[in-house]
């Protein structure tokens, strides 16, 4: 049974639903200056709460029964981080991170300082309960999702740290090695990972730098990663955006407004483990583009590579953005209009097993190489109801002719819990 957060009865009652070593680590982590590396689409317009006061904002609810940031409809700006847990952290600890931060989140994301203190209201001789850089700054859209990597069930050297090793989902595993990877270990994985979206990108920031500073002791970050752009729509009220090498990308994705699909594709049911049951899981790619090499390629070839038109998006295979694409149609010379190894074919449902994804990808530019090269492209990020369906699209695109212009540099994958009721948190059925 999920506990009920309640304000502490000690001394530091002014920091509601925050637990004391939560408090410790806000104090510690300034003190020592860390540094940072659900289905909730009926969004509220409200005006921003407590101390951020200026204009209006749209607000998603933190509780429900799916987490939000997932067919919420895409926001513009990212901030993604993965985290170890700290040596010696106990079973305990961990569950009182889970209930610090989804207290945390639960206010931030309706445009509240952490805790009531926050930035400007504690003691002048403490370090702020907030950071502050979101004072005076709506809500943004802001949304924040928790996830569990393989390794917070069992380490990669067997150990079952917290006693859940039983409840790890089968379908948990890391990914197989796909065609071209270059990854980079240190670059991916985690015990558990936070996925922060915002229309503006200083409170996302803001919502990952102050998860952090509550982990301090407890947690760390293992890698992050901001992205901006959304390179897919995930309602249909939303223009299909462009990646970085100048097409509309995730025309096909699934939308919230399809539930069917939703269901069917994106939420875990009752055939995976029982505390997982309205959650889902998430598959990270980052996505080196080369971009000097594409911006040399004639505009045609460009076409003939994603399989659609570069203006309007439409497939070569005739009629507008959203036409069916017809893998069958032939040209003059009875080719197929759509390559063999066309992005647009290798990704259509019927090359991949009938699988789907509900992406939420983000453009990155991480600046630049030793050679003076972009380093920029596609932090793609999947939310699907099994692993398997994209190992079944991944495994498809081993024949994109794309793959000449793009290489994997990191990967990861996380178990992502369903929604928490109001007053209890994230994650509280796989500890219940």
């Amino acid at each position: 049974m999920s506990k009920k957060i309640t304000p502490s009865a000690s001394p530091e009652s002014a920091h509601p639903g925050i637990s004391r070593r939560g408090l410790f680590g806000l104090a510690g982590a300034g003190v020592a200056g860390v540094a940072v590396g659900g289905a909730s689409v009926g969004a509220v317009v409200t005006g921003a709460g407590a101390t951020n006061t200026a204009g209006v904002s749209t607000t998603y609810p933190f509780f429900g029964e799916h987490q939000a940031g997932i067919t919420t409809p895409a926001q513009d700006r990212l901030h993604f981080a993965a985290f170890d847990l700290s040596a010696g952290t106990s079973r305990g600890d961990l569950v009182a991170l889970l209930k610090d931060w989804s207290f945390a989140a639960s206010r931030m994301t309706q445009g509240q300082d952490v805790s009531a203190s926050g930035a400007v209201n504690g003691s002048p001789l403490a370090p702020p309960d907030d950071t502050g850089e979101a004072l005076d700054l709506p809500a943004s859209g802001l949304t924040i999702t928790f996830g569990f990597g393989p390794t917070l069930f069992v380490t990669d050297d067997g150990v079952d740290r917290f006693g859940i090793a039983s409840r790890k989902p089968a379908l948990l595993t890391n990914l197989p090695r796909f065609t071209g990877d270059a990854l980079k270990p240190e670059n991916g994985g985690g015990d558990l990972c936070i996925q922060a979206c915002a229309d503006d990108p200083q409170v996302a920031v803001h919502a990952i730098r102050n998860l952090t500073r509550i982990a301090f002791g407890r947690a760390s970050i293992r890698w992050s990663q901001l992205g901006f752009g959304r390179t897919s729509s995930t309602s249909t009220s939303q223009v299909t955006p462009r990646n970085l090498f100048g097409f509309k990308d995730g025309t096909a994705n699934i939308k919230a407004e399809d539930p069917s699909t939703v269901n069917d594709q994106v939420w875990v049911g009752n055939d995976d483990a029982a505390w997982l049951a309205g959650g889902s899981y998430l598959v990270t790619r980052k996505v080196r583009m080369i971009i000097e090499a594409w911006d040399r390629v004639m505009l045609g070839e460009q076409e003939q590579v994603i399989g659609r038109s570069k203006g309007q998006g439409a497939p070569l295979s005739g009629g507008t953005e959203f036409s069916p694409i017809d893998l069958e149609a032939t040209g003059a010379t009875d080719q197929p209009l759509i390559a063999s190894n066309a992005h647009v074919r290798l990704a259509h449902s019927s090359m991949t097993k009938g699988s789907q994804l509900l992406r939420r990808g983000y453009n990155f530019v991480d600046g630049n190489d030793e050679l003076g090269r972009l380093d920029a492209g596609l932090f793609f990020i999947s939310f699907q109801r099994s692993p398997q369906q994209f190992i079944d699209v991944q495994s498809s695109l081993s024949r994109d002719a794309l793959n000449e212009y793009i290489k994997h540099v990191s990967s990861g994958v996380f178990a992502i819990p369903p929604g928490a009721a109001s007053g209890s948190y994230v994650g509280a059925s796989l500890f219940g």
